[in-house]
């Protein structure tokens, strides 16, 4: 029988990270980091609304196939697709056009400067909307230590970029981050298996992307390059599919604040991959942002030392 909606007191309680939640967390932010370099390459030739459409629709695509070999029971009760439709906007359809429009304009360390603003959201979020995911001093100096990481590999200097003439892009970017904790919190919130949320809002991000994307930007371009085209089919499989199924996995088990924590990773992830596929030279200040990131995980599973927490 479908499960329905519950609230905060009926939820399971989070729990104590592992090892493996831990390495998931990793995984998550190497094919969100990779995701920057992808839509650099297909947004000139897409446009930010249609690329967001594009990669939504090939994710659920993906995912689907699993999805009805195991089962599909689709939720009833118009508040379960209520909860999972604002969901659906705050994760994919929001984020995914705002970050995309966003890089057009603004070079990478000012827009990874700007997405690391999510764990402050998420820990200041977490706080106020849920009873097993409070704000705790080993929570705050972890977050603290993620951020001056971020702040580490982007450089102070970064910030003499804020402001100007993209300063609408800069705040579309925040706004990006903004939106993903607000779907981070409303996860918990909806009581249904993690691969079958993660392929309704995908689903019903698309449906939402394709009534928008042709009334707003027009007809798409078919015609993408060979590059632009296998940019675009990974950022639909990895960033996207596994992306979103990763996501929904741990902050339901583990807390969006202490998931979130790995969102500090993405830069530095970001300056490996630029060294790996463009012979960028890793600095002392890329490995000094890395244990500053990595301290910060490390203190976070110090707040889960013994019992998990009940709600």
């Amino acid at each position: 029988m479908p499960r329905t909606v519950h609230y905060p007191d009926m939820i399971a309680p989070i729990s104590k990270a592992t090892p493996l939640d831990y390495a998931l967390m990793g995984v998550t932010a190497f094919v969100w980091a990779s995701a920057f370099v992808a839509i650099k390459v297909v947004v000139p030739e897409t446009g930010p609304l249609w690329l967001a459409t594009w990669r939504v629709l090939i994710g659920f695509i993906v995912l689907t196939p699993y999805v009805l070999w195991r089962g599909v029971v689709l939720p009833k009760g118009g508040s379960v697709w209520l909860w999972l439709t604002v969901a659906a906007i705050f994760n994919v359809t929001l984020p995914f056009f705002l970050i995309s429009w966003a890089e057009q304009t603004i070079d990478a360390g000012v827009a990874s400067l700007l997405m690391g603003t999510g764990p402050f959201l998420a820990l200041i979020g977490s706080h106020l909307s849920t009873d097993d995911d409070k704000l705790t001093l080993p929570k705050t100096i972890a977050v603290m230590l993620g951020f001056a990481g971020v702040v580490t590999i982007v450089g102070v200097d970064a910030l003499s970029g804020l402001g100007g003439e993209n300063t609408l892009a800069q705040l579309a970017a925040v706004a990006g981050a903004m939106s993903y904790v607000i779907a981070g919190l409303m996860v918990r919130k909806i009581d249904l298996p993690p691969l079958r949320m993660g392929w309704l809002i995908l689903g019903i991000g698309a449906a939402i992307l394709l009534v928008l994307a042709p009334l707003i930007s027009g007809a798409p371009n078919l015609s993408l390059g060979p590059t632009a085209f296998w940019a675009l089919v990974y950022l639909g499989l990895f960033p996207t599919g596994l992306g979103q199924i990763l996501r929904m996995v741990l902050i339901t088990k583990v807390g969006y604040s202490v998931f979130s924590l790995s969102l500090n990773l993405i830069p530095i992830i970001g300056v490996g991959l630029g060294a790996l596929l463009l012979g960028e030279v890793i600095t002392i200040r890329t490995a000094l942002a890395l244990v500053l990131v990595l301290s910060g995980l490390f203190i976070s599973r110090m707040e889960f030392g013994g019992k998990a927490k009940k709600a």
